[in-house]
Protein backbone atom coordinates (compact mmCIF):
# COMPACT_ATOMS: atom_id res chain seq x y z
CA UNK A 1 0.00 0.00 0.00
CA UNK A 2 2.65 2.48 1.03
CA UNK A 3 4.94 1.68 -1.90
CA UNK A 4 2.00 2.24 -4.25
CA UNK A 5 1.36 5.64 -2.72
CA UNK A 6 5.03 6.54 -3.05
CA UNK A 7 5.28 5.50 -6.68
CA UNK A 8 1.98 7.18 -7.53
CA UNK A 9 3.08 10.47 -6.04
CA UNK A 10 6.41 10.22 -7.82
CA UNK A 11 4.75 9.43 -11.16
CA UNK A 12 2.46 12.42 -10.78
CA UNK A 13 5.43 14.58 -9.95
CA UNK A 14 7.37 13.50 -13.02
CA UNK A 15 4.37 13.89 -15.28
CA UNK A 16 3.81 17.42 -14.03
CA UNK A 17 7.43 18.62 -14.20
CA UNK A 18 7.71 21.37 -16.80
CA UNK A 19 10.56 21.27 -19.30
CA UNK A 20 11.82 24.63 -18.10
CA UNK A 21 12.36 23.19 -14.63
CA UNK A 22 14.40 20.32 -16.06
CA UNK A 23 16.56 22.75 -18.04
CA UNK A 24 17.04 24.90 -14.96
CA UNK A 25 18.21 21.87 -13.01
CA UNK A 26 20.60 20.85 -15.77
CA UNK A 27 22.28 24.25 -15.48
CA UNK A 28 23.43 23.34 -11.95
CA UNK A 29 26.24 20.79 -11.62
CA UNK A 30 25.59 17.68 -9.52
CA UNK A 31 28.92 16.06 -8.66
CA UNK A 32 27.36 12.91 -7.23
CA UNK A 33 24.39 11.90 -9.37
CA UNK A 34 22.06 13.24 -12.02
CA UNK A 35 19.10 11.89 -10.04
CA UNK A 36 18.38 15.36 -8.66
CA UNK A 37 17.32 16.38 -12.16
CA UNK A 38 14.19 14.26 -11.83
CA UNK A 39 12.64 16.61 -9.26
CA UNK A 40 13.74 19.90 -7.79
CA UNK A 41 14.01 20.07 -3.96
CA UNK A 42 10.93 22.32 -3.93
CA UNK A 43 8.96 19.75 -5.92
CA UNK A 44 10.14 16.96 -3.63
CA UNK A 45 8.85 18.93 -0.62
CA UNK A 46 5.48 19.56 -2.30
CA UNK A 47 4.85 15.95 -3.27
CA UNK A 48 6.15 14.61 0.03
CA UNK A 49 3.73 16.90 1.88
CA UNK A 50 0.90 15.71 -0.36
CA UNK A 51 1.71 12.13 0.62
CA UNK A 52 1.60 13.10 4.30
CA UNK A 53 -1.79 14.80 3.96
CA UNK A 54 -3.15 11.84 1.99
CA UNK A 55 -2.05 9.36 4.67
CA UNK A 56 -3.64 11.57 7.29
CA UNK A 57 -6.85 11.89 5.26
CA UNK A 58 -7.09 8.11 5.09
CA UNK A 59 -6.69 7.89 8.87
CA UNK A 60 -3.43 5.95 8.58
CA UNK A 61 -1.22 8.21 10.71
CA UNK A 62 -0.80 7.73 14.43
CA UNK A 63 -0.26 11.17 15.96
CA UNK A 64 0.19 11.03 19.71
CA UNK A 65 2.32 13.68 21.45
CA UNK A 66 4.16 11.30 23.79
CA UNK A 67 4.89 8.73 21.08
CA UNK A 68 5.87 11.50 18.67
CA UNK A 69 8.40 12.85 21.16
CA UNK A 70 9.95 9.40 21.59
CA UNK A 71 9.92 8.52 17.87
CA UNK A 72 11.21 11.89 16.68
CA UNK A 73 13.86 11.90 19.40
CA UNK A 74 15.21 8.61 18.08
CA UNK A 75 14.94 9.75 14.45
CA UNK A 76 16.67 13.10 14.93
CA UNK A 77 19.37 11.49 17.02
CA UNK A 78 20.18 9.47 13.90
CA UNK A 79 19.94 12.51 11.62
CA UNK A 80 22.13 14.65 13.86
CA UNK A 81 24.86 12.00 13.96
CA UNK A 82 26.02 13.37 10.59
CA UNK A 83 26.73 17.09 10.76
CA UNK A 84 26.97 17.26 6.95
CA UNK A 85 23.30 16.50 6.37
CA UNK A 86 21.44 19.09 4.29
CA UNK A 87 18.14 17.25 3.91
CA UNK A 88 14.94 18.19 5.74
CA UNK A 89 13.10 15.21 7.19
CA UNK A 90 9.54 14.42 8.20
CA UNK A 91 9.09 11.22 10.21
CA UNK A 92 5.67 9.57 10.23
CA UNK A 93 4.29 6.87 12.52
CA UNK A 94 1.50 4.75 11.02
CA UNK A 95 -1.25 2.83 12.79
CA UNK A 96 -0.86 -0.36 10.75
CA UNK A 97 0.42 -3.37 12.70
CA UNK A 98 1.96 -4.91 9.59
CA UNK A 99 5.77 -4.90 9.58
CA UNK A 100 6.80 -2.19 7.15
CA UNK A 101 8.73 1.06 6.72
CA UNK A 102 9.29 3.29 3.70
CA UNK A 103 11.06 6.40 2.45
CA UNK A 104 9.86 8.74 -0.26
CA UNK A 105 10.79 12.04 -1.88
CA UNK A 106 11.36 15.14 0.21
CA UNK A 107 12.79 13.27 3.18
CA UNK A 108 9.43 11.80 4.22
CA UNK A 109 9.98 8.55 6.13
CA UNK A 110 7.24 6.37 7.55
CA UNK A 111 7.25 3.39 9.90
CA UNK A 112 4.41 1.04 10.73
CA UNK A 113 3.57 0.42 14.37
CA UNK A 114 3.89 -3.31 13.72
CA UNK A 115 7.61 -3.01 13.13
CA UNK A 116 8.10 -1.33 16.51
CA UNK A 117 5.96 -3.94 18.26
CA UNK A 118 8.03 -6.72 16.64
CA UNK A 119 11.37 -5.32 17.88
CA UNK A 120 13.05 -6.39 21.11
CA UNK A 121 15.05 -3.19 21.76
CA UNK A 122 15.07 0.39 20.45
CA UNK A 123 18.38 -0.21 18.66
CA UNK A 124 16.60 -2.57 16.23
CA UNK A 125 13.98 0.05 15.37
CA UNK A 126 16.74 2.63 14.98
CA UNK A 127 18.52 0.24 12.60
CA UNK A 128 15.54 0.15 10.24
CA UNK A 129 15.14 3.91 10.51
CA UNK A 130 18.83 4.47 9.75
CA UNK A 131 18.43 2.27 6.67
CA UNK A 132 15.48 4.37 5.44
CA UNK A 133 17.37 7.62 6.11
CA UNK A 134 20.16 6.26 3.91
CA UNK A 135 17.65 5.69 1.11
CA UNK A 136 16.88 9.42 1.31
CA UNK A 137 20.45 10.68 1.54
CA UNK A 138 21.49 8.51 -1.43
CA UNK A 139 18.44 9.59 -3.50
CA UNK A 140 17.50 5.99 -4.21
CA UNK A 141 13.89 6.80 -5.18
CA UNK A 142 14.98 9.34 -7.76
CA UNK A 143 17.90 7.20 -8.92
CA UNK A 144 15.51 4.27 -9.49
CA UNK A 145 13.33 6.43 -11.74
CA UNK A 146 16.38 7.64 -13.62
CA UNK A 147 17.70 4.08 -14.11
CA UNK A 148 14.30 2.83 -15.27
CA UNK A 149 14.10 5.59 -17.85
CA UNK A 150 17.59 4.82 -19.17
CA UNK A 151 17.06 1.04 -19.26
CA UNK A 152 13.52 0.83 -20.58
CA UNK A 153 14.00 2.53 -23.94
CA UNK A 154 16.95 0.45 -25.29
CA UNK A 155 15.54 -2.80 -23.93
CA UNK A 156 12.10 -2.11 -25.40
CA UNK A 157 13.68 -1.18 -28.74
CA UNK A 158 15.57 -4.47 -28.72
CA UNK A 159 12.40 -6.32 -27.84
CA UNK A 160 10.57 -4.60 -30.72
CA UNK A 161 13.36 -5.58 -33.14
CA UNK A 162 13.07 -9.21 -32.03
CA UNK A 163 9.30 -9.12 -32.54
CA UNK A 164 9.68 -7.70 -36.05
CA UNK A 165 12.31 -10.30 -36.94
CA UNK A 166 10.05 -13.10 -35.71
CA UNK A 167 7.11 -11.77 -37.72
CA UNK A 168 9.21 -11.46 -40.91
CA UNK A 169 10.38 -15.07 -40.55
CA UNK A 170 6.89 -16.09 -41.58
CA UNK A 171 7.06 -19.46 -39.83
CA UNK A 172 4.21 -21.13 -37.96
CA UNK A 173 6.21 -20.62 -34.80
CA UNK A 174 6.39 -16.86 -35.27
CA UNK A 175 3.63 -16.37 -32.66
CA UNK A 176 5.63 -18.30 -30.09
CA UNK A 177 8.76 -16.39 -31.05
CA UNK A 178 6.95 -13.09 -30.65
CA UNK A 179 5.69 -14.05 -27.20
CA UNK A 180 9.16 -15.24 -26.23
CA UNK A 181 10.70 -11.94 -27.37
CA UNK A 182 8.20 -9.93 -25.36
CA UNK A 183 8.59 -12.13 -22.28
CA UNK A 184 12.36 -11.97 -22.57
CA UNK A 185 12.39 -8.19 -22.83
CA UNK A 186 10.04 -7.73 -19.88
CA UNK A 187 12.05 -10.21 -17.82
CA UNK A 188 15.24 -8.30 -18.58
CA UNK A 189 13.65 -5.02 -17.50
CA UNK A 190 12.41 -6.64 -14.29
CA UNK A 191 15.79 -8.25 -13.58
CA UNK A 192 17.63 -4.93 -14.10
CA UNK A 193 15.22 -3.30 -11.61
CA UNK A 194 15.79 -6.11 -9.08
CA UNK A 195 19.56 -5.84 -9.46
CA UNK A 196 19.42 -2.12 -8.93
CA UNK A 197 17.18 -2.54 -5.89
CA UNK A 198 19.67 -4.98 -4.36
CA UNK A 199 22.45 -2.47 -4.96
CA UNK A 200 20.38 0.21 -3.23
CA UNK A 201 19.67 -2.06 -0.28
CA UNK A 202 23.34 -2.90 0.17
CA UNK A 203 24.31 0.76 0.05
CA UNK A 204 21.56 1.71 2.51
CA UNK A 205 22.72 -1.06 4.87
CA UNK A 206 26.33 0.11 4.79
CA UNK A 207 25.56 3.80 5.33
CA UNK A 208 22.78 3.05 7.80
CA UNK A 209 25.09 0.97 10.02
CA UNK A 210 27.61 3.81 10.11
CA UNK A 211 24.88 6.27 11.11
CA UNK A 212 23.52 3.84 13.69
CA UNK A 213 26.90 3.53 15.40
CA UNK A 214 27.60 7.27 15.25
CA UNK A 215 24.29 7.93 17.02
CA UNK A 216 25.27 5.71 19.95
CA UNK A 217 23.19 2.66 19.00
CA UNK A 218 24.52 -0.88 18.68
CA UNK A 219 25.52 -1.38 15.01
CA UNK A 220 24.70 -5.09 15.32
CA UNK A 221 21.03 -4.18 15.80
CA UNK A 222 20.35 -3.89 12.07
CA UNK A 223 21.48 -7.47 11.42
CA UNK A 224 19.52 -8.63 14.48
CA UNK A 225 16.33 -7.06 13.13
CA UNK A 226 16.94 -8.64 9.72
CA UNK A 227 17.28 -12.01 11.41
CA UNK A 228 14.10 -11.46 13.40
CA UNK A 229 12.11 -10.65 10.27
CA UNK A 230 13.63 -13.58 8.39
CA UNK A 231 12.56 -15.97 11.18
CA UNK A 232 9.11 -14.40 11.12
CA UNK A 233 8.88 -15.18 7.41
CA UNK A 234 10.01 -18.80 7.90
CA UNK A 235 7.57 -19.36 10.74
CA UNK A 236 4.71 -17.68 8.92
CA UNK A 237 1.97 -20.28 8.48
CA UNK A 238 -1.73 -20.41 7.77
CA UNK A 239 -1.48 -18.84 4.32
CA UNK A 240 -0.69 -15.35 5.54
CA UNK A 241 1.50 -13.25 3.28
CA UNK A 242 5.01 -12.29 4.31
CA UNK A 243 5.42 -8.80 5.78
CA UNK A 244 5.44 -6.02 3.20
CA UNK A 245 8.88 -4.96 4.42
CA UNK A 246 10.32 -8.34 3.43
CA UNK A 247 8.86 -8.02 -0.07
CA UNK A 248 10.24 -4.52 -0.67
CA UNK A 249 13.47 -5.09 1.30
CA UNK A 250 14.36 -8.76 0.63
CA UNK A 251 16.42 -10.17 3.50
CA UNK A 252 18.94 -12.75 2.32
CA UNK A 253 21.55 -14.75 4.20
CA UNK A 254 24.27 -12.82 2.38
CA UNK A 255 22.76 -9.49 3.35
CA UNK A 256 22.46 -10.49 7.01
CA UNK A 257 26.03 -11.79 7.17
CA UNK A 258 27.40 -8.67 5.48
CA UNK A 259 25.54 -6.42 7.92
CA UNK A 260 26.85 -8.45 10.87
CA UNK A 261 30.44 -8.39 9.59
CA UNK A 262 30.36 -4.61 9.10
CA UNK A 263 28.99 -4.08 12.59
CA UNK A 264 31.55 -6.38 14.21
CA UNK A 265 34.40 -4.59 12.40
CA UNK A 266 33.09 -1.29 13.75
CA UNK A 267 33.02 -2.64 17.27
CA UNK A 268 36.53 -4.03 16.94
CA UNK A 269 37.93 -0.78 15.54
CA UNK A 270 36.99 1.09 18.75
CA UNK A 271 36.51 4.24 16.66
CA UNK A 272 32.90 4.68 17.72
CA UNK A 273 31.19 4.90 21.07
CA UNK A 274 27.97 3.09 21.92
CA UNK A 275 27.23 5.07 25.09
CA UNK A 276 25.81 8.28 23.74
CA UNK A 277 29.16 9.97 23.12
CA UNK A 278 29.09 13.43 21.60
CA UNK A 279 25.43 13.09 20.67
CA UNK A 280 24.33 14.18 24.12
CA UNK A 281 25.06 17.84 23.36
CA UNK A 282 24.75 17.85 19.56
CA UNK A 283 23.30 21.26 18.59
CA UNK A 284 21.59 19.74 15.53
CA UNK A 285 19.24 17.75 17.74
CA UNK A 286 15.95 19.71 18.03
CA UNK A 287 15.18 20.83 21.56
CA UNK A 288 12.30 19.43 23.56
CA UNK A 289 12.32 16.01 21.92
CA UNK A 290 13.53 14.31 25.07
CA UNK A 291 15.74 11.56 23.66
CA UNK A 292 15.35 8.71 26.12
CA UNK A 293 18.55 7.41 27.67
CA UNK A 294 19.45 5.41 30.74
CA UNK A 295 22.01 6.34 33.40
CA UNK A 296 24.89 5.37 31.12
CA UNK A 297 23.71 7.68 28.34
CA UNK A 298 22.55 4.79 26.14
CA UNK A 299 19.36 5.53 24.20
CA UNK A 300 16.31 3.32 24.57
CA UNK A 301 15.17 3.74 28.18
CA UNK A 302 11.64 4.71 27.05
CA UNK A 303 11.28 1.99 24.42
CA UNK A 304 9.26 -0.58 26.39
CA UNK A 305 6.83 2.13 27.54
CA UNK A 306 6.45 3.40 23.96
CA UNK A 307 5.71 -0.15 22.80
CA UNK A 308 2.87 -0.55 25.30
CA UNK A 309 1.36 2.85 24.55
CA UNK A 310 1.55 1.93 20.87
CA UNK A 311 -0.10 -1.43 21.56
CA UNK A 312 -3.10 0.29 23.14
CA UNK A 313 -3.47 3.05 20.54
CA UNK A 314 -3.28 0.64 17.58
CA UNK A 315 -5.64 -2.00 18.95
CA UNK A 316 -8.99 -2.39 17.20
CA UNK A 317 -10.71 -1.16 20.36
CA UNK A 318 -9.93 -0.48 24.03
CA UNK A 319 -11.57 -3.80 24.88
CA UNK A 320 -9.28 -5.56 22.39
CA UNK A 321 -6.25 -3.89 23.98
CA UNK A 322 -7.33 -5.01 27.46
CA UNK A 323 -7.85 -8.54 26.13
CA UNK A 324 -4.26 -8.55 24.84
CA UNK A 325 -2.95 -7.76 28.30
CA UNK A 326 -5.20 -10.34 29.91
CA UNK A 327 -3.82 -12.97 27.50
CA UNK A 328 -0.22 -11.87 28.15
CA UNK A 329 -0.67 -12.17 31.90
CA UNK A 330 -2.42 -15.54 31.64
CA UNK A 331 0.35 -16.88 29.40
CA UNK A 332 2.99 -15.91 31.94
CA UNK A 333 4.63 -13.41 29.58
CA UNK A 334 6.64 -10.46 30.84
CA UNK A 335 4.31 -8.13 32.75
CA UNK A 336 6.37 -5.39 34.35
CA UNK A 337 5.71 -1.66 34.84
CA UNK A 338 5.45 -0.88 31.08
CA UNK A 339 2.80 -3.58 30.61
CA UNK A 340 0.92 -2.40 33.71
CA UNK A 341 1.02 1.12 32.24
CA UNK A 342 -0.47 -0.22 29.00
CA UNK A 343 -3.21 -2.05 30.88
CA UNK A 344 -4.07 1.14 32.78
CA UNK A 345 -4.27 3.08 29.48
CA UNK A 346 -6.64 0.45 28.09
CA UNK A 347 -8.81 0.70 31.21
CA UNK A 348 -8.80 4.49 30.93
CA UNK A 349 -9.92 4.34 27.30
CA UNK A 350 -12.64 1.86 28.26
CA UNK A 351 -14.03 4.40 30.72
CA UNK A 352 -12.86 2.54 33.83
CA UNK A 353 -11.22 5.56 35.43
CA UNK A 354 -11.21 4.24 39.00
CA UNK A 355 -9.45 1.00 38.03
CA UNK A 356 -6.88 2.86 35.95
CA UNK A 357 -6.29 5.33 38.78
CA UNK A 358 -5.49 2.58 41.26
CA UNK A 359 -2.87 1.03 38.94
CA UNK A 360 -1.34 4.37 37.97
CA UNK A 361 -0.97 5.47 41.61
CA UNK A 362 1.07 2.36 42.30
CA UNK A 363 3.22 3.01 39.25
CA UNK A 364 3.74 6.66 40.25
CA UNK A 365 5.04 5.58 43.66
CA UNK A 366 7.52 3.23 41.98
CA UNK A 367 8.49 5.72 39.21
CA UNK A 368 8.15 9.19 40.81
CA UNK A 369 8.26 12.17 38.46
CA UNK A 370 7.74 10.15 35.27
CA UNK A 371 5.90 12.41 32.79
CA UNK A 372 4.09 9.59 31.01
CA UNK A 373 2.70 8.20 34.26
CA UNK A 374 1.86 11.65 35.66
CA UNK A 375 -0.11 12.62 32.56
CA UNK A 376 -2.07 9.36 32.60
CA UNK A 377 -2.63 9.81 36.34
CA UNK A 378 -4.13 13.27 35.80
CA UNK A 379 -6.40 11.90 33.07
CA UNK A 380 -7.48 9.02 35.32
CA UNK A 381 -8.24 11.39 38.21
CA UNK A 382 -10.48 13.44 35.93
CA UNK A 383 -12.19 10.32 34.52
CA UNK A 384 -12.77 9.00 38.06
CA UNK A 385 -14.59 12.19 39.02
CA UNK A 386 -11.77 13.98 40.85
CA UNK A 387 -11.78 17.07 38.63
CA UNK A 388 -10.19 19.40 41.19
CA UNK A 389 -7.30 17.05 41.95
CA UNK A 390 -6.78 16.43 38.24
CA UNK A 391 -6.57 20.15 37.43
CA UNK A 392 -4.09 20.71 40.23
CA UNK A 393 -1.89 17.95 38.84
CA UNK A 394 -2.20 19.34 35.31
CA UNK A 395 -1.23 22.82 36.52
CA UNK A 396 1.87 21.44 38.23
CA UNK A 397 2.81 19.65 35.02
CA UNK A 398 2.21 22.77 32.94
CA UNK A 399 4.49 24.76 35.26
CA UNK A 400 7.16 22.06 35.30
CA UNK A 401 7.05 21.40 31.55
CA UNK A 402 6.30 24.79 29.93
CA UNK A 403 5.21 24.60 26.28
CA UNK A 404 5.43 20.82 26.31
CA UNK A 405 3.19 19.53 23.52
CA UNK A 406 1.98 16.41 25.35
CA UNK A 407 1.10 18.33 28.53
CA UNK A 408 -0.60 21.19 26.68
CA UNK A 409 -2.68 18.98 24.37
CA UNK A 410 -3.74 16.56 27.09
CA UNK A 411 -4.69 19.33 29.50
CA UNK A 412 -6.49 21.25 26.73
CA UNK A 413 -8.57 18.18 25.90
CA UNK A 414 -9.62 17.84 29.54
CA UNK A 415 -10.41 21.56 29.70
CA UNK A 416 -12.55 21.13 26.62
CA UNK A 417 -14.55 18.48 28.49
CA UNK A 418 -14.92 20.86 31.44
CA UNK A 419 -16.69 23.11 28.94
CA UNK A 420 -16.66 26.50 30.69
CA UNK A 421 -15.53 29.85 29.28
CA UNK A 422 -12.79 30.00 31.91
CA UNK A 423 -11.57 26.55 30.89
CA UNK A 424 -11.55 27.67 27.25
CA UNK A 425 -9.44 30.74 28.02
CA UNK A 426 -6.98 28.64 30.03
CA UNK A 427 -6.68 26.16 27.14
CA UNK A 428 -5.99 29.06 24.77
CA UNK A 429 -3.18 30.24 27.03
CA UNK A 430 -1.63 26.79 26.98
CA UNK A 431 -1.87 26.33 23.22
CA UNK A 432 -0.98 29.77 21.84
CA UNK A 433 2.80 29.36 22.32
CA UNK A 434 2.67 26.13 20.29
CA UNK A 435 0.89 27.93 17.43
CA UNK A 436 3.51 30.63 17.00
CA UNK A 437 5.31 30.32 13.72
CA UNK A 438 2.68 27.95 12.32
CA UNK A 439 1.99 24.30 13.02
CA UNK A 440 1.21 21.22 10.94
CA UNK A 441 -0.32 19.45 13.93
CA UNK A 442 -4.08 18.87 13.34
CA UNK A 443 -4.78 17.90 16.95
CA UNK A 444 -3.32 21.20 18.14
CA UNK A 445 -5.74 23.09 15.88
CA UNK A 446 -8.66 20.88 16.96
CA UNK A 447 -7.96 21.67 20.62
CA UNK A 448 -7.47 25.36 19.91
CA UNK A 449 -10.74 25.50 17.94
CA UNK A 450 -12.62 23.99 20.91
CA UNK A 451 -10.90 26.34 23.37
CA UNK A 452 -11.72 29.38 21.21
CA UNK A 453 -15.36 28.36 20.94
CA UNK A 454 -15.65 28.05 24.72
CA UNK A 455 -13.92 31.42 25.15
CA UNK A 456 -16.31 33.08 22.68
CA UNK A 457 -13.59 33.79 20.09
CA UNK A 458 -15.53 32.38 17.14
CA UNK A 459 -13.47 33.87 14.31
CA UNK A 460 -10.28 32.35 15.77
CA UNK A 461 -12.12 29.05 16.11
CA UNK A 462 -13.07 29.24 12.42
CA UNK A 463 -9.43 29.76 11.47
CA UNK A 464 -8.45 26.69 13.45
CA UNK A 465 -11.19 24.59 11.85
CA UNK A 466 -9.91 25.60 8.40
CA UNK A 467 -6.39 24.48 9.37
CA UNK A 468 -7.77 21.12 10.52
CA UNK A 469 -9.49 20.67 7.15
CA UNK A 470 -6.29 21.53 5.26
CA UNK A 471 -4.06 19.23 7.31
CA UNK A 472 -6.54 16.38 6.92
CA UNK A 473 -6.29 16.57 3.12
CA UNK A 474 -9.34 18.77 2.45
CA UNK A 475 -7.48 21.74 0.97
CA UNK A 476 -10.37 23.10 -1.12
CA UNK A 477 -12.72 22.96 1.84
CA UNK A 478 -10.16 24.82 3.97
CA UNK A 479 -9.72 27.52 1.31
CA UNK A 480 -13.48 28.03 1.06
CA UNK A 481 -13.75 28.36 4.84
CA UNK A 482 -11.06 31.02 4.96
CA UNK A 483 -12.52 32.97 2.06
CA UNK A 484 -15.91 32.98 3.80
CA UNK A 485 -14.30 34.05 7.07
CA UNK A 486 -12.50 36.91 5.33
CA UNK A 487 -15.88 38.49 4.57
CA UNK A 488 -16.49 38.99 8.32
CA UNK A 489 -16.45 42.75 9.06
CA UNK A 490 -15.47 42.15 12.70
CA UNK A 491 -11.97 40.90 11.87
CA UNK A 492 -9.11 43.06 13.10
CA UNK A 493 -6.05 43.94 11.02
CA UNK A 494 -3.92 41.08 12.34
CA UNK A 495 -6.60 38.43 11.82
CA UNK A 496 -7.22 39.59 8.26
CA UNK A 497 -3.48 39.58 7.48
CA UNK A 498 -3.12 36.07 8.94
CA UNK A 499 -6.06 34.80 6.87
CA UNK A 500 -4.73 36.43 3.69
CA UNK A 501 -1.37 34.74 4.23
CA UNK A 502 -2.98 31.30 4.63
CA UNK A 503 -5.17 31.82 1.54
CA UNK A 504 -2.06 32.72 -0.46
CA UNK A 505 -0.28 29.58 0.78
CA UNK A 506 -3.21 27.21 0.16
CA UNK A 507 -4.25 28.48 -3.28
CA UNK A 508 -1.37 26.90 -5.30
CA UNK A 509 -1.96 23.56 -3.55
CA UNK A 510 -5.68 23.67 -4.39
CA UNK A 511 -4.91 24.53 -8.02
CA UNK A 512 -2.47 21.60 -8.25
CA UNK A 513 -5.08 19.23 -6.82
CA UNK A 514 -7.64 20.49 -9.33
CA UNK A 515 -5.12 19.95 -12.12
CA UNK A 516 -4.76 16.34 -10.98
CA UNK A 517 -8.54 15.87 -11.06
CA UNK A 518 -9.05 15.61 -7.29
CA UNK A 519 -12.57 16.83 -6.63
CA UNK A 520 -13.53 18.57 -3.37
CA UNK A 521 -16.02 15.81 -2.53
CA UNK A 522 -13.26 13.20 -2.85
CA UNK A 523 -10.87 15.01 -0.54
CA UNK A 524 -12.86 14.34 2.61
CA UNK A 525 -13.38 10.62 2.14
CA UNK A 526 -11.70 8.19 4.47
CA UNK A 527 -10.95 10.66 7.26
CA UNK A 528 -10.96 8.94 10.64
CA UNK A 529 -12.18 11.18 13.44
CA UNK A 530 -10.52 10.58 16.79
Amino acid sequence: MFRVLTLTALSVALAGTPATSARAQQALPDMGSSAAEQLTPAQEAIYGAMTLRELRRLGMLLEDPLLDAWYHGMAYRLVASDSRTRQDYTFMLLRDRQINAFATVGGYIGMNSGLILAAEVEDEVAGVLAHEIAHVTQKHVLRAVERAQKDSVPILLGMLAAVVAAQQAGSRSSGDATQAAIAGGLSLIQQRQIDYTRSNESEADRIGIQRLAAAGYDPLAMAQMFGRMSRFERNNTGGRAAPEYLRTHPVTTTRMSEARERAERMRASQTVSFAGGPMAANPLLPGGLGVSADATGRPGARFAWAQERLRVLTADSPNAAAAEYTRMRAAGERFGPPQRYGMALAQLRMGHGAEALQELKALAEAEPGDLWIELALAEAEFAAGHAGTARQRFERLAAGYPNNRAVALTYARVLGEVGTAEAGRRAQELLRPLLRGGSDDPELHVRFARASELAGDLSRAAEAHAEVAFLNGRAEDALNQLQALKADDDLDYYQRARIDARIAAMTPIVLEMRRQGLRPEDQGRGVVQR
